[in-house]
């Protein structure tokens, strides 16, 4: 059953900017963490980024300074702002949320950069 909805990947030039969305309908509850992970081609998903209550923010050493997650309560959406974007980015991005005992994921969107 999908849940959250991703979109805002596709293909771009390193040193270009995307910005990813993730929404989710209202019936999921006590979300206390939302995040994006990446799996990139022949390697494990990571989490590149995450958010909690209170907008504490931690992101993966090859993000941090390039990449800001955000989240909009009011319109029930994550954010995943990518700037100066590198080849090694390039993968397929998954938004999570975070609920006590449920995880809820997105279809995953595809980000490819070129050099």
């Amino acid at each position: 059953q999908v849940q959250l909805v991703e979109s805002g990947g596709g293909l771009v030039q390193a040193g270009g900017s995307l910005r990813l969305s993730c929404a989710a309908p209202s019936l999921i509850f006590n979300v206390n963490a939302m995040g994006w992970y990446r799996q990139a081609p022949g390697k494990q998903r990571e989490l590149v980024a995450d958010i909690t209550t209170g907008d504490s923010t931690s992101y993966a050493d090859s993000v941090k300074g390039r990449f800001t997650i955000s989240r909009d309560n009011a319109k029930n959406t994550v954010y995943l702002e990518m700037n100066s974007l590198k080849p090694e980015d390039t993968g397929v991005y998954y938004c999570q949320w975070q609920a006590p005992g449920l995880q809820y994921w997105g279809q995953g969107t595809q980000v490819t950069v070129s050099s």
